[in-house]
Formats: structure tokens, C-alpha cells, sequence
């Protein structure tokens, strides 16, 4: 039975396996606890469950709502004006609309990300134009590198995930309206935000206002993902009214289903839950970063998404400790071999609940360490290569890497690790910004909260070279910060120069757990930018704006 459930990973290689096609093959009727679908699990709560319940058999009877009765509903909600809002059937709907409309010739995209940003372009011909993201900055995405990428590449079309999926990587709004400006020539930009309402470290991070008058620019955004309703498909994006109603009008009739209706309809009834439902997981995401951080060897990356993004101790194989989790604990975890950009060596695990996270980190000492925190598990003797699970983006990418960066399907193939240079030798490692060791408030961090818990000892760390001084304040907050980062002078062609585009620190080198990423303690996720707040909103009684924030009449 062990082998049939692992064996759904390598029919799958684009994405994890369904539940349901776990479940079936579990041969017991439950599922694994999932840190694999990065859904809310407070949200609906068991009443609204209940209520859904009891409507089943009226609402797979009848045909729902036309999707312009669904659309002026949300809205109303929202306070968006329907012409600017096109609804799909899932956020991939509309990706895959947004490329056959308006994605003619080339697609710039960070990697690692959300794979359809990656594959649907891909599959229709056009060049995709992949920019690295670096593990010696923790996966931040600079944007004046992304921007002068870009405009060497000529690229017509540029896409940003905020938060990022896997990282959880987080751009403040006004640094995302500069590169905006920056790119008003492109045919189109696209700022993904489906995962933008778990973050907490702006008041008002999303820029669906500013799309709204802008002639080239759509913003995506999820609703199964924060409704903790994956299996309903629904999603939708903004835009100023002529480019909504482009994809608008390709969209069939009835192509929200009448669970999408239901659920959409019954919303204003239950914000307070929503509200105090995002709340909860981001208290969830501290605390479970902070119970992963003190795993040795085991790197916990800054995150404002509704996941945790982790490197696994040197010598661990992820999909190793993938499987050994599925099949001997019960616990789904999503290995990032599989993704551009990504490699074995990495997890994206989901927030969820206290007593569900007690129960992965006592499976990932099991699997890790043993009886006791040791040794990690051996690597794969074959090793493991990329695969999209389509096979022409497999053979684009090993031809020409979708004639974006040259070389990188091959370091993927060759190396596991696509889009990073070789490690350096120990003590090379990127230095800890100086939020991190605070936990961005100026507080000393909690024993709790350090990458070594108090029972186990530390290595000690190697001497550090000579341009480490330097390194260090390369990486400072001040110097990344956006508004420094997008300047007139920042975009210049010499501050712009492959020296001056040389990262401050080399890659974490094996072996130096959470160097190269943050502690736990820096998982409010502003990428070493400004603190966030340690409260802010929902406020319980309100609703989300547009902009993610706010009160809603």
C-alpha cells in the first residue's frame, strides 16, 4: 500500500497528487494531515459547513447564477465596480486566459513560483524569461535587478506573485507601484495575489486600486485559497474595465459553479469569522516557524503566504523525507523538487494548527534524526531531475530553457539546484541581518526562537572572510530597501552592471543551518524591509476592501 501512495508522486510530477486520489489509495478512508494545499483551515467554520450541508441537494440540483449575478455579488462586497472584475473557475482560468489574450510574444517571471506562470505560456509557444531568485538573499526578489533583467531581455510581459509561492516572499505595495511606473510600456504586468491576505506586514498591501487605472496592469486574487475551498474553483482578477472585459468575454456563461454561488452569497453574513480566520493563521505561522527553526540543520525562509518555505539539512533527500512522512506518520508535505528554480533539498510546508504542527516536527525528527537529533536521512543514489509533467515544457526548457537563462535547465538536471552557483566552502554564508537576531522588534529573540534549542550545542561557526564587513552592509535594511532599490540612480546602467548585480554574500554553504535564510524569529516576512506591526488588522467586526484591508461598509 506504501508503495501505491508514493508512487502518486511520480505520475504527478507537475503538482502533489489529489486528497482524494491519497485517500483511495490510503486503504483506510482517511487523509494524511495536509501541509501540502496551502488552504485556511479556519475558514468556514463548522457552522457554515453544516449550513452548506443541509442545501447539497439544491445546490448540485439546479444550475447557479450566471457568473455576472456571482461577480456583481462579490463586488458589492468587495466595493469594486463589476466592470473591473472578471471571475473564473480558479485563478488558473484566468492565467491561462490572461496568456491566449494577452501574452503575445514573451513572459518574464521570478523563479521558483506558482508553475502555471512557468508552464502555460510555455505551452503555447511563447519564451518565458526566468529570473533566478538567489538563496543568498533568502529568495527576496530585488526589483531593480528584475526590472533591468527585463529590459535586456525585452521582454513584453512581466509577472510578480506577492507573496511568493513557495517562499512566501513579500514586496511592499509602494515599491510594486514604482516598478509599475517603471514598466508602463510593457504590453502587461501582472501582480499575482493570491495568497495576499494572510500577510501582515502592511496595512495595505494591495495595489488592485492602482491596476484599476492603469491601462496595462491585472491583479489576480484567490478565493479558495483564503476560504479554505480549494475544491470549489474560484478566483478572480482587476483591472481597468477594458482589459477585464477582454477576458471577460471569453468566459462562458455558467463558468462558476453553484457551490462558487453559495458560498459567495453567504459571505456578508460571516466576516467577522473571515477576519478573525487570517488572524489566526498568522499567529500560526510564528509559532510554527518558530518550532521549525529549532530543528538543526533545518533553514526556515521569511514568509507573509499561509506557508512556510525550509531547506532541509545537507544530506537529507526531500523526496526521501516526503514519502518516509506519508507513509509512516501520515503527513502530506510538498517537496520542491519540481520546480523551477527549486531543488530536493526543499519544502514548502503549510501553516496549520498547534497540535498538527507538534505532530510534523515529532515526524521530522523521526524521519530526520532518528530515535534522536542526528544524522540525516542519505540522499537518492540516482538523484532526482526536474519534470513539469508535461512533456513539451520539458522539452522547451531542456532545449533552450524557454530561450530565457542559459544554462539553468542545465544546472537543474545536472545539479538539483537550478539557478544556484556551487555552494562556497563552509563560513561563505550570507551574514544574519541584524532584524533577524532581534526578530525584526528589538527584542532580543526567545531561547525558543534560535536556530539551536538550548539542549544542542551549536557548530561553531567558521572564520568569516575578508569582505564579510562589506557583505553585511550590502545586506542592511536601508540598502534594500524598495524605494532605495527603485531610483533613477539604483536603475542606472552602471549601478545595473553584472559587478554591481553580483549578489552581497555567496550561497549558504552546507552544512551552516539558517545562514543563508532567517530564523523564525524574522518570519513576519518583510524580507529584512521595515518591522511589521505586532498587531494590525482584521479587525473583527469588518470586512477586507479591495485593497485587502479596511472596513467595509
Amino acid at each position: 500500500m506504501a508503495d501505491n501512495v508514493t508512487s502518486l508522486f511520480r505520475s504527478t510530477a507537475a503538482h502533489s497528487p489529489s486528497m482524494a486520489a491519497l485517500t483511495r489509495e490510503g486503504g483506510d478512508g482517511a487523509g494524511p494531515v495536509d501541509f501540502c494545499i496551502p488552504c485556511n483551515p479556519y475558514f468556514p467554520t463548522p457552522a457554515m459547513l453544516d449550513t452548506m450541508a443541509a442545501k447539497l441537494r439544491d445546490i448540485i440540483t439546479y444550475y447557479p447564477s450566471s457568473a455576472d449575478t456571482i461577480t456583481a455579488e462579490l463586488c458589492n462586497l468587495l466595493q469594486l465596480p463589476p466592470q473591473a472584475v472578471a471571475m473564473g473557475n480558479g485563478s488558473t482560468e484566468l492565467i491561462t486566459w490572461i496568456d491566449h489574450l494577452l501574452v503575445r510574444e514573451s513572459l518574464a517571471v521570478p523563479v521558483p513560483t506558482f508553475g502555471r506562470w512557468t508552464d502555460q505560456p510555455m505551452e503555447t509557444g511563447k519564451r518565458v524569461d526566468m529570473f533566478p531568485l538567489q538563496e543568498s538573499s533568502g529568495f527576496a526578489l530585488d526589483l531593480a535587478q528584475y526590472a533591468e533583467f527585463i529590459r535586456t531581455r525585452g521582454t513584453r510581459v512581466a509577472v510578480i506573485c506577492n507573496p511568493n509561492n513557495p517562499d512566501g516572499g513579500f514586496l511592499h505595495k509602494h515599491a510594486l507601484v514604482q516598478f509599475m511606473d517603471a514598466m508602463a510600456d510593457l504590453d502587461l504586468v501582472v501582480i499575482d495575489e493570491s495568497f495576499l491576505e494572510f500577510a501582515d506586514a502592511e496595512a495595505e498591501p494591495s495595489v488592485v486600486q492602482e491596476a484599476m487605472i492603469r491601462p496595462n496592469v491585472i491583479v489576480l486574487r484567490s478565493l479558495g485559497k483564503n476560504f479554505g475551498l480549494h475544491g470549489i474553483r474560484f478566483g478572480y482578477m482587476v483591472a481597468n474595465p477594458s482589459l477585464a472585459g477582454r477576458v471577460r468575454s471569453m468566459l462562458p456563461k455558467w463558468n462558476l459553479n453553484a457551490f462558487a454561488e453559495y458560498v459567495v452569497f453567504m459571505l456578508k453574513e460571516h466576516g467577522p469569522e473571515y477576519a478573525q480566520s487570517l488572524l489566526q493563521v498568522r499567529r500560526d505561522r510564528l509559532d510554527m516557524a518558530s518550532q521549525l527553526s529549532a530543528l538543526p540543520g533545518l533553514t526556515v525562509y521569511p514568509s507573509q503566504g499561509n506557508f512556510l518555505f525550509v531547506r532541509l539539512p545537507v544530506g537529507a533527500e526531500g523526496t526521501v523525507v516526503r514519502d518516509r512522512l506519508l507513509t509512516e506518520h501520515r503527513i502530506l508535505v510538498r517537496e520542491c523538487g519540481n520546480k523551477i528554480g527549486s531543488s530536493s533539498r526543499f519544502l514548502r510546508l503549510v501553516v496549520r494548527p498547534q497540535v498538527d504542527v507538534r505532530r510534523l516536527v515529532s515526524g521530522l525528527e523521526q524521519v530526520l534524526y532518528g530515535t534522536r537529533r542526528g544524522a540525516a536521512v542519505p540522499e537518492l543514489g540516482t538523484g532526482t531531475s526536474y519534470s513539469s509533467g508535461t512533456a513539451a515544457v520539458d522539452r522547451l526548457i531542456g532545449a533552450t530553457n524557454g530561450a530565457g537563462m542559459q544554462g539553468l535547465a542545465a544546472q537543474a538536471v545536472g545539479a538539483g539546484m537550478p539557478g544556484q552557483a556551487t555552494a562556497p566552502a563552509a563560513g561563505a554564508g550570507m551574514p544574519m541581518p541584524a532584524a533577524a537576531q532581534t526578530g525584526g522588534t528589538g527584542t532580543p529573540l526567545p531561547a525558543a526562537a534560535q536556530v539551536f534549542p538550548p539542549s544542542v550545542p551549536a557548530p561553531a561557526p567558521a572564520p568569516a572572510p575578508a569582505a564579510a564587513p562589506a557583505a553585511a552592509a550590502a545586506m542592511a535594511p536601508a540598502a534594500m530597501s524598495p524605494a532605495a532599490a527603485m531610483t533613477p540612480a539604483a536603475m542606472s546602467p552602471a549601478a545595473m552592471s553584472p559587478a554591481a548585480m553580483t549578489p552581497a554574500a555567496a550561497a549558504t554553504p552546507p552544512g551552516v543551518p539558517a545562514r543563508g535564510g532567517l530564523t523564525a524569529a524574522q518570519v513576519r516576512g518583510t524580507n529584512g524591509l521595515s518591522p511589521a506591526a505586532t498587531t494590525g488588522w482584521p479587525n473583527p467586526q469588518s470586512w477586507p476592501n479591495a485593497a485587502g484591508m479596511g472596513q467595509v461598509g
